[in-house]
């Protein structure tokens, strides 16, 4: 009898020991594509904004402007996914990144291309906003809508990933939440085959809004939200 309740306990053992290997949270089974949005110039020969599709846009845009730093959003987006890709590294994620260097030539349907080949757990696409009224800022986040047809196997996941990291980086940053914008006709999100969003950082347009975007501390905040939000998606799965 003592034998058999021996055994029974081993057995329960390892079976509470799989569980709990099971139910651990491991970085390392995840893949994370980063994005930092344009380019030292822009491409403007044009490449279909989704596959088979007859609509057409620029290749990649040089993007906008700080006009406070007069730094150039290219600049900017690699400053800041070169410091969310350290960070998620030693939280023991794997990163890839479309780009490590402004002076390249890498269209929106390369960039998308290169997170399906690399099969990324997430593509995040960094980027900056503008606007002709100095007085606008926040963040917002976009993402295609359900009535896509590009996008029906990523679309409802990319929305919810889109929503949680918003939320996030408006809890960690104090940034207006200007919330999530449909488009249906961004060529990274229709090409992308991963779950993705693009994050619009804040506005490079407003003068505080660009000096902060560029504050060291700031940043540290907004690495802090993106990959908050990033483990809380994953974590929800």
């Amino acid at each position: 009898m003592k034998k058999i309740l021996f055994v029974l306990f081993l057995l329960l053992s390892v079976l509470v020991l799989s569980e709990e290997k099971k139910n651990t949270f491991n970085p390392s089974n995840y893949i994370i594509c980063i994005d930092p949005g344009h380019q030292t110039k822009g491409n403007n020969e044009l490449e279909p904004i989704a596959p088979n599709s007859k609509q057409k846009k620029a290749k990649v845009t040089t993007g906008t402007r700080g006009v406070a730093t007069k730094k150039y959003e290219s600049e900017l987006m690699l400053e800041i996914g070169l410091k969310l890709k350290d960070s998620l590294e030693k939280k023991g994620y794997k990163v890839i990144m479309t780009r490590t260097i402004n002076d390249v030539n890498i269209s929106n349907v390369e960039r998308a291309l290169f997170a399906n080949k690399n099969k990324a757990t997430l593509y995040i696409r960094l980027h900056a906003d503008g606007s002709e009224n100095k007085n606008t800022y926040g963040a917002s986040v976009l993402t295609s809508s359900p009535k896509n047809k590009y996008t029906e196997k990523t679309q409802k996941e990319s929305e919810k990933f889109s929503k949680i990291l918003l939320e996030e980086y408006v809890k960690s940053t104090g940034a207006k939440n200007r919330g999530v914008i449909y488009r249906d006709d961004l060529t990274g999100t229709n090409w992308a085959e991963v779950t993705n969003t693009l994050i619009e950082l804040g506005f490079m347009s407003n003068e505080e809004e660009d000096k902060k975007l560029s504050d060291e501390k700031y940043q540290e905040k907004i690495i802090d939200g993106l990959v908050n939000g990033i483990e809380k998606y994953l974590k929800s799965n």
